[in-house]
């Protein structure tokens, strides 16, 4: 069970704490605890109720009328509104209730309606990168196991695998592209969402995933020669510095355009390559290879 804090609370609902405490002395929405040192804590349930009843006020729903609703009426009020209204928050924190309710069933369901609502690429750049970063926060906190990431990750990731198997395999004599995340880097669903754009745009591609060893990768690129190397970085590349490693991509792969995207980039100030090229956004790398 999570423990959260009002200003955890706060993060992860969008509700500022003032409003949370007012709710709770005004109509009773959520019921803090206590640890054994009188701290004040929130459990899941608080947690969705919260984000639950932040969705109806937010869409025209009187606080007073939502504090009256059970928690069945609360819950089918809000599949209402997922079904009929398109704003990503929605989605985003249905997507957060399946999660820590750990109900497979529930969490694939909305991922396919997702994406028959908005189709592939709007679903995993508007819903599931902004859903992926509040688990980022959820991490951070201790409110969530390795179980919670294993689950979710495997779902959303099992989706993209289908979504890049049903593209057309593009000719060998077209551009070609290795895709691989360096070792101990093992966040992949970025990388495979990569490989479902540049495969879309009639690359090759060469998927090799995670932790890939630097010497087999120097051996896939002797064999195909790729126009591309794509890779995402979240943390340090052990047992490297990061500069240390870019200096490397750039001398072993002197022939390919090297994309790199990933928190580390985003974070650290890193020497410039003529070879080697940062992105932050899907989109950005969406732009860069429909120019390429």
């Amino acid at each position: 069970m999570g423990k959260y804090s009002i200003r955890e609370l706060e993060k992860l609902s969008g509700i500022k704490a003032h409003t949370i405490r007012i709710w709770e002395k005004r109509y009773n929405i959520v019921e803090p605890q206590r640890t054994h040192s009188n701290i004040r804590f929130y459990s899941d349930d608080d947690l969705k109720r919260i984000i639950n009843v932040s969705l109806l006020t937010n869409h025209g729903y009187r606080i007073s009328a939502v504090a009256d609703m059970s928690e069945n009426e609360l819950n089918s009020k809000v599949n209402e509104l997922s079904q009929t209204n398109g704003q990503a928050e929605i989605h985003i924190d249905a997507l957060i209730s399946a999660m820590l309710d750990m109900d497979e069933e529930n969490f694939d369901q909305k991922l396919s309606s997702l994406e028959s609502k908005f189709g592939f690429e709007r679903a995993v750049t508007e819903i599931i990168y902004p859903f992926l970063e509040k688990i980022g926060i959820l991490w951070q906190t201790g409110n969530i196991t390795p179980a919670h990431e294993h689950f979710m990750s495997n779902l959303i990731r099992q989706k993209v695998i289908v979504s890049i198997a049903s593209l057309p395999l593009p000719s060998k004599n077209t551009l070609r592209a290795i895709l691989f995340l360096p070792e101990n880097e093992l966040h992949e669903i970025g990388l495979l969402f990569y490989h479902y754009l540049v495969k879309k745009q009639g690359i090759r591609t060469y998927y090799l995933g995670q932790s890939v060893p630097h010497n087999d990768l120097k051996k896939i690129y002797e064999i195909h020669k790729p126009h591309f190397l794509f890779t995402s970085l979240t943390s340090p590349p052990h047992p490297f510095s990061l500069n240390d490693y870019l200096d490397l991509l750039s001398k072993d792969f002197p022939t390919s355009k090297i994309l790199a995207s990933g928190a580390v980039l985003r974070k650290s100030s890193f020497n410039h390559h003529a070879n080697i090229k940062f992105f932050e956004t899907a989109l950005e790398l969406k732009d860069i290879i429909t120019k390429s």
